[in-house]
């Protein structure tokens, strides 16, 4: 039911977390939806507000407060609008066309943290990222997603060329 990983990394530090939303920044597009998944305080969230500060581009200082409150935070960005949505505090699947989510789906970029609280409205053609903890600042970051997500990530995942 779940596509399989296609990708593992370790992630060392918060930097090369930051280092690694940096690189994937780049070959996202509105349409795009990442599944943020993974225990408290395993990362997705610094990795959601890298992202969202590297598509935004140089010079951007907005403030990227975590939607744990608001559930959902939307910023401009030249690429169009990014969603970021924490559902940790939904009670029911039911709750999710209330945010307006599903149409977000469509037309811009989203990050979903607590992506289970989606039930049925998960799209499918999503990217996952699973985050472990594996140590007081290490993650393991493993990739899953249908589609072509592996050949559009290949260069942020492996900047050397090597595959």
């Amino acid at each position: 039911m779940s596509p399989t990983v296609f990708h593992s990394l370790v992630s060392a530090s918060p930097a090369e977390t930051t280092a690694l939303a940096h690189g994937m920044a780049g070959v996202l597009r509105p349409g795009d939806v990442l599944l943020l998944d993974g225990p408290i305080g395993a990362g997705k969230t610094h990795f959601a507000r890298s992202l969202i500060r590297a598509v935004q581009g140089p010079g951007s200082d907005e403030d990227i407060p975590s939607p744990t409150f608001t559930l959902v935070q939307t910023y401009d960005s030249p690429k169009g609008e990014i969603w970021h949505a924490d559902l940790y505090r939904l009670t029911n699947p039911g709750e999710v066309p209330e945010l307006g989510l599903e149409d977000a789906f469509e037309t811009a970029i989203c990050l979903v943290e607590w992506p289970d609280r989606l039930g049925s409205a998960q799209p499918h053609a999503a990217l996952t990222l699973r985050f472990v903890t594996k140590g007081d600042d290490t993650r393991e970051i493993a990739f899953s997603g249908a589609g072509d997500w592996a050949a559009r990530l290949s260069p942020a995942l492996h900047p050397t060329g090597a595959a």
